[in-house]
């Protein structure tokens, strides 16, 4: 049963365009870890400072293991969290049907 992330970043005024490019050049990076099944960013139309990552991981661990990771540790939680207004992160599990 896959694990999925579903993560809402607000940028700070004039962030906007730095966290864009940010999780433009994170995304392969996360999307190549063994126990990520997909991310993606995505960035509001109506509002740029608005950003939601979906993120699947084969299990729990998968994403303890991406929040460990050296470009998580200094990328995102160095530099792009102090970028962010708000942050919002929430944990899901798929319902089988």
């Amino acid at each position: 049963m896959s694990y999925v992330v579903i993560a809402t970043w607000v940028a700070k005024p004039g962030e906007e365009e730095y966290v864009a490019a940010a999780l433009a050049e994170l995304t392969p990076g996360n999307r190549a870890e063994p126990k990520m099944l997909s991310f993606q960013a995505h960035r509001a139309l109506d509002a740029p400072a608005r950003f939601v990552l979906v993120e699947t991981y084969t299990d729990a661990d998968g994403y303890e293991e991406h929040r460990a990771t050296p470009a998580f540790r200094s990328r995102v939680v160095g530099d792009i969290i102090p970028r962010l207004a708000d942050r919002d992160v929430h944990a899901y599990t798929v319902i089988e049907t």
